[in-house]
């Protein structure tokens, strides 16, 4: 009887083991099969696409030499829907769009292998919003870098990412420029925070909580290798004690950035507040394998002529950027991007300047 009663609680004790190792031991197995379903997907995904431009290529062919007719692409849909009952994705306006696929990219032999980073659905939102062969690269680039869904890809192209991108790059010292030299391949020179509901914000304290309340779509807004690390964070000098608005932490760069936020307009002296954070950071907080921090002023508003003096004699790794509640109106920034293309298109560029966007035009983005 005793026997039974040990075995009876030493099973119980190995079954308490057994479900306090659940979450540490099979997790790790969890992590292996979802591991190998996003390769899975990544690689149907990869062969769907490859198999539509492929399609999309055989049926510009057929058209261009004039042995087919638009007629003919319509034969084609009810033939596969006759003879594949449970082909999905061939219709008639599907095989044109695969033929708009191709011919969008066919000529262009650096996008043309990044297509199949992208679903089918990815291309159909780009080739549906963007009109031109610059703004297309410009989403497919950042899509696949930023590894966005399709409602963020969507939300982007609303916020008229590209057209700010090529009207306004972002603002930044000449310290950070030496520093980092691809740094304002991460930045912006607007952020678009209209997630947050907030029409009017009236104090910085407003501001400061509605970030952190949705701080998983500011880490995106912000970009993929942004890591947060505290809210008002506390930094000591000397007797005295400061709060740094935000602290991040940029994979990419190697760096803490540090955020402050201003909800006016931006005004010289904020900066010497932001380079006093920075100097703190890389004196008590940086690792010795960083790089130094960079900081970034985040305002509601600033004189592009006001930044620009504020930044040319500033030895800190700064940048000064915006922030809008409210999506931009994209016609007026269409209408001025289509100024800024005729302002180029007179003057040639010199043969041995990289365009940023490799576009057809003269006009120049920046490399994602």
């Amino acid at each position: 009887m005793k026997k039974q009663v040990t075995k009876t609680k030493q099973a119980k004790i190995t079954s308490n083991i057994a479900v306090t190792l659940e979450p540490v031991a099979f997790s790790e197995v969890l992590k292996l099969i979802q591991s190998a379903r996003q390769r899975a997907y990544q690689a149907v995904n990869s062969e769907l696409v490859n198999l539509y431009w492929q399609v999309g290529e055989f049926i510009s062919r057929k058209l261009a030499s004039s042995e087919w007719g638009d007629g003919v692409v319509d034969d084609l849909a009810r033939y596969l829907s006759r003879t594949q009952p449970g082909l999905h994705g061939f219709t008639r306006a599907n095989l044109f769009r695969m033929r708009q696929f191709y011919e969008a990219y066919r000529e262009n032999q650096i996008v043309a292998p990044l297509v199949r980073q992208l679903s089918w659905t990815h291309h159909l939102i780009i080739l549906s919003r963007c009109k031109i062969d610059e703004e297309r690269e410009f989403y497919i680039r950042l899509a696949i870098r930023e590894k966005w869904g399709k409602r963020e890809l969507e939300r982007q192209i609303n916020a008229a990412v590209f057209h700010r991108a090529v009207l306004n790059p972002p603002k930044i010292s000449t310290s950070l420029k030496g520093l980092h030299p691809q740094a304002e391949e991460f930045f912006k020179d607007v952020y678009s925070l209209e997630f947050l509901g907030l029409a009017e914000t009236r104090s910085e304290a407003d501001l400061h909580g509605a970030l952190l309340r949705n701080l998983g779509r500011f880490l995106t807004e912000l970009g993929r290798d942004f890591c947060f690390i505290g809210s008002e964070y506390p930094i000591q000098v000397g007797g005295q004690d400061f709060a740094l608005d935000l602290l991040f932490f940029h994979r990419g760069l190697n760096c803490l950035a540090a955020i402050e936020l201003k909800v006016g307009r931006f005004e010289p002296e904020h900066l010497g507040k932001l380079e006093f954070y920075l100097e703190a950071l890389d004196r008590d907080v940086k690792k010795p394998h960083e790089h130094p921090a960079i900081g970034i002023l985040l305002c509601a508003s600033k004189d592009s002529e006001v930044v620009e003096y504020a930044l040319s004699r500033s030895l800190s790794p700064a940048l000064i950027a915006e922030y809008q509640t409210m999506l931009p109106e994209k016609k007026l920034l269409q209408s001025k991007l289509h100024e800024f293309y005729q302002l180029l298109a007179p003057s040639e560029e010199s043969e041995d300047s990289e365009p940023l966007l490799k576009p057809k035009r003269k006009a120049r983005g920046k490399q994602l």
